[in-house]
């Protein structure tokens, strides 16, 4: 098949940033590794249909979303908690500040961290993010509303770093 080396070139550029997806959408290492590999599985069995037309990673982090969704959906109770890996992978390393950002993140429910990664991370509009995650426009603004409330109420104003008064 001519289409397997476009395939495997694809999986070898973007992987990594696939799995920083999925560490995004679902908050621990274990989960984004799954989220990447069955992603890559299905895009697999799509692949002529997908690289016709030119949107292969687009098509798999929709997959991841909907995936991470999907699991949710499935498990709506509590999930244990997962440290930060030592070691982040990102494309510029997160500041000490930012690992703050990190842990408050993780303890937003998933629907809401799911809006907010797709809103701020993935830069996708409100009308995208509800297609992508299947709800409507008016919960999108809801999650994102109450994550953005909750992350105001854990994190320390800038003023407060700084050291001066509120």
């Amino acid at each position: 098949m001519e289409d397997e080396p476009r395939f495997e070139e694809f999986v070898a550029e973007r992987a990594d940033a696939l799995l920083r997806y999925g560490y995004l959408l679902s908050g621990n290492p274990h989960d984004a590794a799954d989220l990447t590999q069955e992603a890559l599985v299905r895009l697999h069995q799509a692949w002529p249909r997908v690289r016709r037309k030119q949107a292969p990673e687009s098509y798999t982090k929709m997959i991841m979303a909907r995936l991470h969704i999907s699991a949710w959906r499935l498990r709506r109770r509590e999930r244990p908690g997962w440290a930060l890996p030592e070691t982040a992978r990102f494309d510029t390393p997160p500041s000490d500040s930012d690992q703050g950002l990190w842990q408050a993140l993780a303890t937003l429910p998933r629907k809401q961290r799911a809006v907010l990664v797709l809103r701020y991370y993935e830069d996708l509009s409100d009308t995208d993010i509800a297609d992508v995650l299947g709800i409507s426009r008016g919960t999108v603004r809801s999650h994102a509303s109450l994550g953005l409330a909750k992350l105001r109420s854990l994190l320390p104003s800038t003023s407060e770093i700084n050291g001066s008064p509120a």
